[in-house]
């Protein structure tokens, strides 16, 4: 008997950041993280600012997402994300100056300052960095095919 697979494709406004078929999906959920299997009942979410990891013969693939929506149909994931990047596109120097500004943001808290958006900020910030360093350190692993 065949391994089924996932169709996984990962889509932001301007490219499909990740297309593969793989074995298991990992997002995070709005609701908390959430794993998709093959023939998982179909779903519909909204992503928050996280970590999607993707498996696929004993190997993972890390993408950094903005939030977004997923959904599941018939053994094919689709993640609409309103803007998404591979872990070895993370610009490590960019990320952290991106931390620092808004570490510094919200310790300054102008009168005029939507906390909201600049905790989100923090949270994107922080994310893109652990997830790009994290790449940095497993450096030596092959990465998986995408296309």
């Amino acid at each position: 008997m065949a391994k089924q697979t996932l169709k996984f494709e990962i889509v932001s406004a301007d490219r499909v950041v990740y297309s593969d078929d793989v074995d298991v999906v990992i997002a995070p959920g709005a609701m908390g993280e959430l794993a998709v299997l093959p023939n998982h009942a179909p779903l519909m979410t909204a992503l928050d600012i996280g970590e999607i990891r993707v498996r696929k013969d004993g190997q993972e693939v890390e993408l950094f997402t903005n939030g977004g929506f997923l959904e599941v149909n018939a053994n094919k994931v689709i993640v609409l994300a309103d803007s998404a990047e591979r872990a070895e596109e993370i610009d490590i120097t960019r990320a952290e100056a991106a931390r620092k500004r808004a570490e510094e943001r919200l310790k300054a808290h102008p009168p005029d300052m939507d906390m909201t958006r600049a905790e989100a900020a923090l949270k994107r910030a922080v994310t893109r960095l652990q997830i790009g360093q994290r790449r940095r350190k497993g450096a030596g692993v092959p990465p998986m095919h995408s296309s």
